[in-house]
C-alpha cells in the first residue's frame, strides 16, 4: 500500500511502514497530485480533505490524528465509500493541562482565589468534560454549557447567557458553520458586551469560535485578560489580535508527547481494522521501545506558599507559556505571508511538552489538601 501522511505525525514511518510505503509531506503540501498513487491518507488539522483533494485518486481511507474534524468533508467521504477515522480524545489531557497552566499563570493578575471565581465551560466533550471534573477540585465554581449533550439527555447544563455571567470562560466546541449548533463567532460583540463579569477568556478550540474584531474592542475597553491558542484565518493571523492578548500560542495546546503518540496509536489501530490484515503488531508494541523518558521530573515545593502559587510554580516548571507567547508575538511586525509561514514553523518545530503524569511533586511536609489536588491533576506526590 501507498500511504501519504502529514510529516508532523509522531512515529508515522515506524508504525505505518508495516502496511507499505510511507510518504511524509507537510500538511499544506498534500495535494491532489500527491495522492495519485495513494491508498490511504493520514492528516492533521491544516489539510482540507474534500472533493478537490481526493477526486480522481485511489484513496480509500482517510484518518485525522486530531480531535477536530471541521477540515474533513465527511459527506464526500461517505458518498464515495471512503472510510474515515478521527482521534477524538487523544490530546484531551494535554489541552486540559494547557488551560490549567494558563489560568494559574494569570490568577495573581485577577487578584482572586479560585473560590471567588465562577468558571464557565462552553463545550463539555473530552476536554471540557475533564475540566468540569477537575476545576471544582481546585476550588472553582463551574458552570457548563453544551446544547447537544443537553438535548441527548445529559444533566447539569446552563444556557449561554448564564455562562456569560462567569468570571472566566473557556471554549472547547467543535467548529460548526451554521445550523442549530452554529459555533462560528459564538463569542462575538453581542456576547462580549453582555459579559459584564468576565475577567478572563480562553480559547483552545477553533479560532473562528471567537470573533477577533470583537475581541480586540473588548480587550481595549474592558481590559479583558485573554488566552488564545487558536486564531481566525490561521496561519495568517491578525497582528492586532495577537498583540492584544495576554498569552498566545500557535495552536499547540494539544501538543504533548503523549497526545501525539495517542493520535498515532488511534490512527494505526483504525487503519489496521480497515485493512483487516492479520499478524500485524499493535501500535503500542511498536512504539514502546521508541518512547523517550521524561527529564527533570521531580519538582520540590515549599508548602508554606498558597496553593495557587504552588500550582503556578509546578505548571510553569513543566511548560513555559510565556516563552510561547514571546515567540509568537515576535511575528506581529511581519508581513502576513511571512507571519503565516512563521506560525506554521512554530508548530512544525514545536518542542513537545510532557504531561503531568510524568512528574513527581515532592512536598517538604505532608499537606492532605494539596496532595489531593495534585493527584487530581495526575501528578505523583511524595513528602517528607
Amino acid at each position: 500500500m501507498n500511504i501519504v501522511i502529514d510529516e508532523n505525525i509522531t512515529f508515522a514511518t515506524e508504525t505505518f511502514s508495516h502496511f507499505g510505503q510511507v510518504s511524509l509531506l507537510h500538511g499544506r503540501e498534500i495535494t491532489n497530485a500527491a495522492l495519485k498513487q495513494a491508498d490511504a491518507l493520514i492528516v492533521r488539522s491544516i489539510t482540507k480533505v474534500n472533493r478537490q483533494l481526493l477526486e480522481g485518486t485511489p484513496v480509500r481511507f482517510v484518518g485525522t490524528a486530531t480531535i477536530g474534524t471541521d477540515h474533513i468533508d465527511k459527506n464526500y467521504l461517505r458518498d464515495n465509500a471512503i472510510a474515515f477515522a478521527d482521534a477524538k480524545g487523544c490530546n484531551a489531557d494535554a489541552v486540559t493541562e494547557y488551560i490549567i497552566t494558563a489560568v494559574f499563570r494569570l490568577l495573581d493578575t485577577l487578584q482572586a482565589t479560585p473560590e471567588q471565581l465562577r468558571f464557565g465551560i462552553i463545550g463539555c466533550g473530552n476536554i471540557g468534560g475533564r475540566l468540569a471534573r477537575v476545576l471544582p477540585e481546585l476550588g472553582f465554581t463551574v458552570i457548563k454549557n453544551d446544547p447537544p449533550l443537553e438535548r441527548a439527555g445529559h444533566q447539569g447544563f446552563s444556557p449561554l447567557s448564564e455562562i456569560l455571567g462567569c468570571d472566566i470562560i473557556t471554549c472547547h466546541t467543535p467548529l460548526n458553520n451554521g445550523g442549530l449548533d452554529n459555533t462560528v463567532h459564538l463569542i462575538g460583540e453581542k456576547e462580549l458586551s453582555s459579559a459584564k463579569n468576565l475577567k478572563l477568556l480562553l480559547n483552545a478550540s477553533r479560532g473562528e469560535v471567537v470573533s477577533g474584531d470583537a475581541l480586540k474592542k473588548t480587550i481595549v475597553s474592558n481590559k479583558l485578560l485573554t488566552v488564545l491558542d487558536v486564531w481566525e484565518h490561521e496561519p495568517s493571523i491578525d497582528s492586532g489580535v495577537l498583540l492584544s492578548v495576554n498569552l498566545a500560542s500557535p495552536h499547540i495546546a494539544g501538543y504533548t508527547y503523549e497526545g501525539k503518540v495517542n493520535g498515532t496509536v488511534m490512527m494505526y489501530e483504525a487503519f489496521k481494522k480497515f485493512t483487516a490484515l492479520s499478524g500485524l503488531p499493535g501500535a503500542r508494541e511498536i512504539i514502546a521501545p521508541l518512547i523517550e523518558p521524561a527529564r527533570n521530573t521531580t519538582i520540590s515545593i515549599d508548602i508554606k506558599q498558597p496553593v495557587s502559587s504552588v500550582l503556578h510554580k509546578i505548571c510553569s516548571h513543566i511548560y513555559d507559556i510565556d516563552e510561547d507567547t514571546r515567540m509568537l508575538k515576535s511575528s506581529a511586525a511581519m508581513a502576513p505571508k511571512a507571519r503565516g509561514a512563521y506560525f506554521d514553523s512554530l508548530r512544525k518545530d514545536y518542542k513537545l511538552r510532557r504531561e503531568f503524569t510524568n512528574y513527581t511533586v515532592h512536598l517538604n511536609a505532608p499537606d492532605t489538601k494539596l496532595q489531593h489536588i495534585l493527584r487530581v491533576l495526575r501528578f505523583n506526590v511524595s513528602s517528607q
